[in-house]
């Protein structure tokens, strides 16, 4: 999964065309102008939806500035079972209801990481094509000391953008500023912030964004209509096929066509 780039870092007093200059990326392929932007919070093991977010724009922002929710993919995925899926939950100490992502603090005390880093490597991918592959950096991910959520969720997706060979920028938004906007407001704001022309936005959001909030910042809403790839996957027949795990099982089942695979399924009629 490219060199990792570097985070912005938090707003200082200046130039306000300097700071909103920092933010702006170049568009894919060269232009100048016609910046797209996708935002998201940071989810663990992420999916391959959120992947395609990311391959698609030229800045992916996280949003590590917005409330966590329980029971939601900040701290959770499934990845493959030789039976049915099997969920991968990191324990976070428990909070205030009002927690915001970037404060959410890893349990510890209970035992995740062996737990996750067992099911992956003996139960759920020992055997697939390229386990081999992505071992060593998967193993270095779950020896390491992890304190904040955040900073763990954010992680994974790197290695997962790293082996996919996505070089799409990630930012945090919680080092871009202070927005005081809320939902559509909020979003508008950041992609402000960034240079956005066009936010592409996952199609769960249709029931609540509000485009037209969007293009008072002089932003376009670009829908992202995703379409899940089929695959080989190692431990399963083609008519098993099971869908929306996370990316790690396309990358784990298909190793340097992950990205091919993805990106095909996005020209099916």
């Amino acid at each position: 999964m490219s060199a990792t780039p570097p985070s912005p870092s938090p707003d200082r007093a200046g130039d306000p065309r300097a700071e909103e200059q920092r933010h702006r990326p170049a568009a894919k392929g060269g232009a100048t102008s016609g910046v797209t932007v996708a935002l998201h919070q940071p989810h663990y093991l992420p999916w391959l939806g959120l992947l395609d977010k990311i391959d698609r724009c030229d800045l992916f922002i996280i949003l590590d500035n917005v409330q966590f929710e329980r029971r939601g993919w900040q701290n959770r995925n499934y990845v493959a079972g030789s039976g049915k899926p099997v969920l991968l939950t990191v324990p976070v100490a428990q909070g205030s209801r009002d927690d915001r992502i970037r404060d959410k603090v890893v349990d510890n005390n209970q035992k995740w990481k062996s737990r996750h880093y067992k099911a992956l490597a003996e139960h759920c991918y020992r055997k697939a094509p390229y386990w081999r592959d992505y071992r060593e950096e998967i193993a270095h991910m779950y020896e390491k000391e992890w304190e904040n959520l955040a900073d763990l969720a954010v992680a994974t997706t790197r290695m997962l953008i790293r082996g996919f060979g996505i070089d799409t920028p990630l930012v945090l938004a919680s080092e871009m500023g202070d927005f005081p906007g809320h939902k559509s407001e909020l979003l508008a704001q950041i992609c402000a912030k960034a240079g956005a022309t066009t936010m592409l936005s996952g199609d769960g959001a249709k029931d609540y964004l509000e485009p037209e909030t969007l293009h008072h910042y002089g932003i376009d809403v670009q829908w992202q209509r995703f379409r899940h790839p089929v695959y080989p996957q190692h431990a399963r027949e083609p008519e098993d096929f099971v869908p929306r795990l996370s990316a790690i099982d396309l990358l784990l089942n298909t190793g340097p066509e992950a990205l091919h695979i993805l990106r095909q399924a996005r020209t099916r009629s």
